[in-house]
């Protein structure tokens, strides 16, 4: 799966923008959590992206300003995992821990 690193908050109003024309996912990963570690795996295992979404992955640690912008904008309790989809500016669905579902999300973007 080829993720986009998200490390600036000035690149954050750049996703959001260009979810104008097409919705995106941000998955947002905790490097030393197992959970996290878990919900990432399944989720690559399960998901193909048949719509050729942008993938970003935000580093709560290593990137704690920006994973904390995502919650304030999209007012999104901060979990860790977490998986939001993004379209037109707005959340359109997120969920976390064992709710990331690759061929649910699918679904979800196949409607969008």
């Amino acid at each position: 799966m080829n993720w986009i690193e998200l490390t600036e908050t000035a690149a954050l109003s750049e996703v959001i923008a260009n979810t104008s024309t097409k919705p995106c996912i941000i998955f947002k990963n905790s490097t030393t959590c197992y959970i996290s570690k878990m919900a990432l795996r399944n989720f690559e295992r399960s998901f193909t992206n048949p719509t050729e979404v942008a993938c970003y992955m935000v580093d709560v640690k290593k990137n704690r300003l920006v994973s904390l912008d995502i919650a304030d904008r999209f007012q999104a309790q901060h979990e860790s995992p977490q998986l939001l989809i993004i379209a037109d500016g707005k959340v359109v669905f997120h969920t976390s821990h064992e709710g990331i579902d690759g061929v649910e999300t699918e679904k979800l973007l196949l409607r969008l």
